[in-house]
């Protein structure tokens, strides 16, 4: 069995409305101490919208960091108060005009386990509605719709390199297949 670190002391370096750095003081029994810095979040949710005509909804944006348009699932930051299902609905509203008469999570992950403690949950969302889009003043999208073999394209082109969406349709387009009866 492998040897557990263990927390000795937690110190908040810096904040914002999206998440808190961290430098914690650990030790690992008889062998080593030392610090560990880390991205502390309250999570994530991201939405995979289908159609009842079988398309995948999926958002294109400029992603600054990358300085490149981004096709991805609607996506976004559990905000305090709020939970992983409501932060999908207010995810897939904003950004892409839909609500969803039926939302269900299928998949979780951690995006950068050595960085970051944040675990976003995956939900699939169907029997939409069309809603009013609301996103934030720094937030443009294209809507996309794709059938899961035009996903597939798009991921072996790097039209889609979104790391949460890339481990997000791997972990979930055997439900979506399932649900489209292939």
């Amino acid at each position: 069995m492998l040897k557990r670190m263990k927390t000795i002391t937690t110190k908040t370096v810096s904040e914002n409305p999206w998440w808190t750095y961290k430098v914690d003081e650990f030790e690992i029994p008889g062998k080593v101490s030392g610090q560990y810095h880390y991205v502390h979040t309250n999570g994530a949710s991201m939405a995979i919208p289908v159609t009842e005509e079988g398309k995948i909804v999926l958002v294109n944006q400029f992603r600054y960091l990358g300085d490149r348009e981004s096709a991805e699932f609607p996506c976004g930051s559990v905000e305090a108060g709020h939970d992983y299902l409501q932060t999908a609905h207010l995810e897939l509203q904003e950004e892409t005009g839909y609500r969803a008469g039926r939302m269900r999570e299928v998949a979780l992950f951690n995006p950068y386990n050595g960085v970051t403690n944040e675990i976003c949950r995956v939900f699939l969302a169907d029997d939409l509605q069309t809603a009013t889009a609301s996103p934030d003043a720094t937030e443009e999208f294209e809507i996309l719709y794709r059938t899961p073999e035009e996903i597939e394209d798009m991921i072996r082109k790097n039209v889609i390199w979104d790391g949460m969406t890339l481990a997000a349709w791997t972990l979930a387009h055997h439900e979506i297949l399932e649900r489209l009866g292939n």
